[in-house]
């Protein structure tokens, strides 16, 4: 017993100063991942284009982020997000905006707007319960799917009245989650779950990376012909 608590003296004494001089960027896996567990859903939704992990997302964040999801047409509108949503985000910090109009992922929540279907709170958080009622009144193939259809009714149940920033809003959000995720003409529930914390963006990169790629997403065609009918 004497000779294993000798041997378990000296691994440490060889150990602990190698500890000691690895560098912040071959532990960040480990401090990424214990930070990423007190997020919320809102928060996590966002951090995919955190592409450093510090926090901010600035524009070329933004842009490379949708890059990578295969959104290369898109990807310079997507600065737009930079410019609407920075400054919400920037009064968790200051009143003053930021000149480089990046996002704060830590007050995201400030960014929420009017004419939205509440399923994050006030806090960022999901209410499980109102995502499972669009599809329980919403899904008119009772497959567990949204249509075009579906999505504007959804977009007219939402909208209130003198909010014409939140109505734009929404339309480029779920118009962006269209192209991003429809297969067969509808988005799936399994997909619009992960979308609201973040996992479907992780998955769709992953995929890309692999000889198959992402085989959902875009879909103008069955858009417009479904818009019509």
């Amino acid at each position: 017993m004497k000779r294993e608590v000798q041997l378990l003296l000296l691994a440490l004494a060889i150990f602990l100063p190698l500890l000691a001089v690895i560098s912040p960027n071959e532990v960040q896996p480990l401090g990424a991942l214990s930070k990423a567990i007190h997020l919320t859903p809102l928060q996590r939704d966002v951090a995919f284009w955190d592409s450093n992990g510090d926090g901010i997302i600035t524009a070329r964040e933004v842009y490379t982020g949708f890059r990578s999801l295969g959104f290369f047409p898109f990807s310079l509108a997507g600065l737009l997000i930079n410019l609407f949503f920075s400054y919400p985000t920037r009064l968790g910090h200051s009143y003053i905006p930021d000149p480089w109009f990046r996002i704060y992922i830590d007050s995201i929540h400030k960014a929420k707007h009017g004419s939205d279907t509440g399923i994050y709170d006030s806090d960022g958080n999901v209410r499980e319960p109102l995502f499972y009622e669009i599809f329980d009144k919403l899904d008119s193939s009772a497959k567990g799917s949204l249509g075009v259809g579906d999505l504007l009714t959804l977009l007219k149940k939402d909208r209130v009245a003198a909010d014409p920033a939140g109505w734009s809003f929404a339309i480029m959000e779920w118009g962006t989650t269209w192209l991003l995720m429809q297969k067969g003409g509808r988005m799936w529930k399994k997909d619009l779950r992960q979308c609201y914390d973040g996992s479907l963006f992780y998955r769709i990169r992953d995929a890309r990376m692999n000889a198959e790629g992402w085989q959902q997403g875009y879909g103008w065609r069955e858009f417009v012909t479904r818009l019509w009918r």
